[in-house]
């Protein structure tokens, strides 16, 4: 029996698509983690800074470590927002939207470093000058005190350039007026402590700027935190070298799969396009 002539099955080409499914839930599961992370950032700095006080409220905000949160908590939530919607969206918008944030970001990094390490003595003065603002917060604000504590006792310094930075505060002034009971003093954080030591002094510093540097020095950290900090960036070139890269690898694989997702895409917007055109022809 012959067999019936007829026309070859057509192939589903509308089936095939340009666009790869481990790209796109690649990229979105990338930003879904930190997203998640950027909710807990602004999660954590709101409540820290509804739990102080309506002074601290009002506190130098330029060293507000909560306010640093928030802020970069809701950048971070903006920018991966637009990957996790453009990806699962397969929107070129956003998508193009949240490569172009990324690689700003990732270049004002590089200029950053580049600058910093340029124009080393400016950067050393900026520092001195955030250090000298937060010493003069440093009882305006708990988590600010609590972060200078904690770079003093670490770093093994007292203050930006010497111990006599402390003078800067209204608290610890050395000025004969000053009717503060901490006069002439510095933090605890800037005590030598024991090793055995198990309860700490918080008045271990009273007194210190009145005396001498050698008299100073058997009491206190003399050397500033300056000094220590560039020290220590010596020293760790290498791990700040790997913490730079461990930050620069999440965007530069965030730029590279945005790219390639937003060619996908423009690919199978002109497949459509052309399904579309030659759909009525009947050598099609």
């Amino acid at each position: 029996m012959a067999r019936r002539s007829g026309p070859a099955p057509a192939v589903n080409r509308e089936e095939f698509s340009f666009v790869s499914p481990v790209v796109k839930y690649l990229l979105f599961f990338f930003n879904m983690l930190f997203w998640v992370i950027s909710m807990v950032l602004v999660a954590i700095g709101v409540y820290a800074r509804l739990m102080k006080h309506a002074e601290a409220a009002m506190a130098y905000r330029a060293v507000d470590p909560a306010i640093l949160l928030i802020v970069v908590g809701i950048l971070m939530f903006l920018i991966t927002f637009c990957g996790c919607i453009g990806s699962l969206r397969e929107n070129i918008c956003l998508l193009q939207t949240f490569s172009l944030c990324l690689t700003i970001v990732f270049l004002l990094q590089l200029a950053a470093g580049v600058l910093g390490f340029v124009f080393s003595d400016k950067a050393r003065g900026k520092v001195s000058e955030i250090i000298n603002n937060a010493i003069v917060h440093y009882r305006d604000d708990l988590d600010l005190q609590n972060l200078i504590d904690f770079g003093q006792n670490e770093f093994h310094c007292c203050g930006g350039i010497s111990y006599k930075d402390w003078s800067q505060n209204m608290y610890f002034n050395c000025t004969e007026d000053n009717p503060s009971r901490e006069r002439c003093s510095v933090p605890f954080s800037c005590c030598l402590h024991k090793s055995s030591q198990t309860v700490i002094n918080t008045m271990c510093g009273q007194g210190a700027q009145a005396l001498d540097y050698l008299e100073s020095s058997k009491v206190i950290y003399t050397n500033g935190c300056i000094d220590k900090l560039v020290n220590w960036i010596h020293s760790n070139l290498f791990l700040i070298g790997g913490v730079a890269l461990g930050l620069a690898i999440p965007q530069l694989v965030g730029i590279l799969l945005s790219q390639i997702l937003i060619n996908q895409i423009k690919d199978q917007v002109k497949l459509q396009l052309y399904n579309r055109q030659h759909r009525a022809d009947p050598w099609y």
